[in-house]
């Protein structure tokens, strides 16, 4: 098992990277409709379309959903740590190996109702109001691909958890 995580790295890095990408492209589109929107309110010729507020939302909602990806990734994540040094090494590693179980169980609720939710009549057949053509899909969206993203990342970091729990070096595994 701890062979395949070491050979799946990779894909992993991989993985982060294209996220990351995604995250700084969707950065970009929210400054430029921001931008684009603020000028257009006081400047004439500039357009103030009526959808930059949806979509700036929307795409801000892709963007924190996918960065907690990958602060899990990276063990970034806000975590009570006040007692760590206070408690047997072992005990904090067995509480951070629970903790990255509690995640990865929430990683699978979302994936599972986010795609559920992602399927109902509501998103489905619902609209932006400012942009009557786009479905609703669009904005329940990220809760299933974070889920995906915490479920594939918290996979690794619990084989890692488990790999300093139980004291098993990389070349040994």
């Amino acid at each position: 098992m701890f062979k395949l995580l070491h050979k799946l790295r990779p894909l992993y890095n991989f993985t982060d990277k294209f996220i990351m990408f995604i995250c700084k492209i969707l950065l970009i589109a929210d400054v430029i409709i921001t931008s684009m929107a603020v000028a257009g309110r006081y400047i004439s010729f500039i357009p103030d379309p009526a959808w930059s507020e949806q979509m700036v939302l929307t795409f801000m909602c892709y963007m924190a959903m996918l960065s907690a990806t990958l602060a899990i990734r990276k063990r970034a994540h806000i975590r009570m740590t006040s007692f760590d040094q206070y408690l047997p090494d072992g005990l904090v590693k067995f509480s951070d190996l629970v903790a990255d179980v509690a995640v990865f169980a929430l990683g699978c609720v979302m994936l599972y109702y986010g795609i559920k939710v992602c399927n109902s009549p509501l998103a489905r057949f619902g609209k932006y109001e400012s942009l009557p053509q786009l479905s609703r899909v669009w904005m329940y969206l990220p809760i299933p691909i974070a889920g995906a993203g915490m479920v594939i990342f918290e996979l690794e970091q619990i084989l890692l958890r488990l790999e300093d729990l139980f004291g098993i070096k990389e070349e040994d595994a």
